[in-house]
């Protein structure tokens, strides 16, 4: 295109820009443009800076700069005040005395991380356990501990990432609403020497015409008027067609496969009592799984009552001494007040459980795509609310042979030939299995599966085998497109769904 050609096919806002850049030597910051008035939006000089590009009138660069923020008020480490709570004890509290003194599961946290920065010991006294300050646990009496002088400087304003030690922000990163990660990008514009020839050019700046409406016919505008040429050389934006949405495909397509291999969709609801969620499922009444860092907690309603009076006793037998399975149980004193608390479902097996409870014949072949919830802190790989791929089969046949045979098909049919599984422990099955699919040059994890325990199954009067797998959904989305971070499924970012293939 020649040059005199460019010149009249510039915009309003690129004369601007031109002129604007020229006059602070030949460079300007984006923000700086706006703020100085020549533009009012940062959009408009984004705008006419990407034009200018393409016709190498132009550079644009950016810098983008990482700080550390603090979400709103942080209070009292849980650790500080267990310190604290010892100290006015006289340097050794019993275990018990401190979960008083820190209700709502506090005291739990705080006890991991006493142990974790040595600020105290535990010792057992008789049969109760005892915490014991260390040499250091009483320095921290008297002195700010390094997260919290960092949490201090976050309250004063943004840290700079350089300026922040690693391993303290990874700590507080998997403390929820402690720490919260803000990039600020700075954004360029730089003329190039035919960009600098053309601001100096002689420009003028005024309004252009670039739609000849009928009040400026009838009015006779149009005759003063600047039209603006166009350049139907330039490029134009790709044209998208419309597509569904990649996990919407997705769990079409694992449907599709289930089906069509005899299966028939089961369901279940989000709010569970932990009997359904965990206690059926042979899991102890101590385990890390029920602590409410792990579990939402539901407050109204706090519990929900299990009316089958003859299912929750056989539960309690197998707990705590396994019951006619042969099995020795849990041991101690099962709580149905713990039962029965309200809670939002962890995993899918849930589903599974019911399913059975309601078709306790086999043979039965069922599937569910699930949505389940666990405190999880969000990064990349990380949500605390997913999806599974939740699947069981019941026949008198079933072996561990048919499960791995069942999983390597559905991969297989997935695009995912190379299937690795490997020995697993889970309470409810046995035995256990996780598998991982190569791909990208590695191996990853995507799911766990195995053969109920009698255990569980022994409750509901079922005595044929049932196979039992869970798998991740959004990291089989994540491996199917390649994608990086979880959180680009969920945020609809348009440019990410415009460019996603369509089969």
């Amino acid at each position: 295109m020649e040059f005199s050609e460019m010149l009249e096919g510039l915009s309003y806002n690129e004369k601007r820009l031109l002129l604007a850049a020229d006059a602070r030597g030949g460079r300007a910051r984006i923000a700086d443009l706006v703020s100085e008035g020549s533009f009012s939006l940062e959009v408009e000089a984004m705008g006419a800076a990407s034009w200018l590009e393409s016709k190498g009138l132009a550079r644009l660069s950016e810098r983008s700069e990482r700080f550390y923020v603090s979400p709103g008020a942080v209070g009292e480490l849980p650790e500080r005040t267990a310190v604290k709570a010892i100290d006015a004890a006289g340097g050794s509290m019993a275990m018990d005395a401190l979960a008083e003194a820190m209700p709502g599961g506090a005291d739990k946290i705080a006890v991991g991380w006493l142990k974790r920065k040595g600020l105290a010991d535990i010792a057992k006294e008789g049969d109760s356990k005892v915490l014991r300050l260390t040499v250091k646990g009483r320095d921290a009496l008297s002195q700010e501990m390094p997260d919290e002088a960092l949490l201090r400087r976050l309250a004063g304003g943004p840290v700079p990432e350089a300026e922040a030690d690693k391993a303290l922000i990874k700590d507080l990163k998997g403390r929820q609403g402690m720490v919260a990660e803000k990039v600020v990008t700075e954004r360029s514009v730089e003329l190039t020497e035919l960009g600098v020839r053309a601001a100096r050019s002689g420009l003028e700046i005024k309004p252009q015409v670039t739609d000849v409406t009928d009040r400026m016919i009838q009015s006779g505008e149009w005759k003063g008027a600047e039209m603006r040429k166009y350049d139907v050389q330039t490029f134009v934006p790709p044209a998208v067609p419309a597509k569904k949405h990649p996990l919407t495909r997705l769990s079409a397509q694992v449907r599709r496969i289930f089906t069509d291999m005899g299966f028939e969709e089961m369901s279940s609801e989000y709010v569970q009592p932990a009997f359904w969620n965990l206690d059926i499922l042979y899991t102890p009444q101590d385990h890390p799984a029920r602590d409410l860092q792990d579990t939402f907690y539901l407050e109204h309603p706090a519990s929900i009552r299990v009316e089958d009076e003859g299912l929750v006793a056989k539960v309690r037998s197998i707990h705590e001494d396994g019951g006619d399975t042969g099995s020795t149980g849990w041991g101690g004193k099962w709580s149905r007040e713990r039962a029965e608390a309200a809670l939002l479902r962890t995993h899918s097996t849930v589903s599974s459980i019911k399913y059975i409870a309601e078709h306790p014949d086999a043979p039965r072949k069922a599937f569910s795509i699930s949505r389940i919830f666990r405190k999880e802190s969000i990064d990349a790989t990380h949500l605390p609310e997913f999806t599974q791929i939740e699947g069981i089969v019941m026949d008198e046949h079933a072996n561990f042979d048919m499960l791995i045979t069942l999983i390597r098909e559905f991969y297989a049919r997935m695009g995912f030939d190379r299937i690795r599984i490997r020995p697993a422990y889970f309470p409810y099955t046995e035995p256990s299995l996780e598998l991982e699919v190569f791909f990208n040059g590695k191996w990853m994890e995507l799911g766990g599966a195995g053969m109920f325990r009698p255990e569980v199954l022994a409750p509901l009067g079922v005595e044929t085998p049932v196979l039992a797998w869970g798998f991740g959904f959004e990291r089989l989305a994540m491996l199917k497109w390649d994608i990086k971070d979880i959180r680009e499924l969920y945020i609809s970012d348009l440019d990410i769904l415009k460019g996603s293939t369509v089969l």
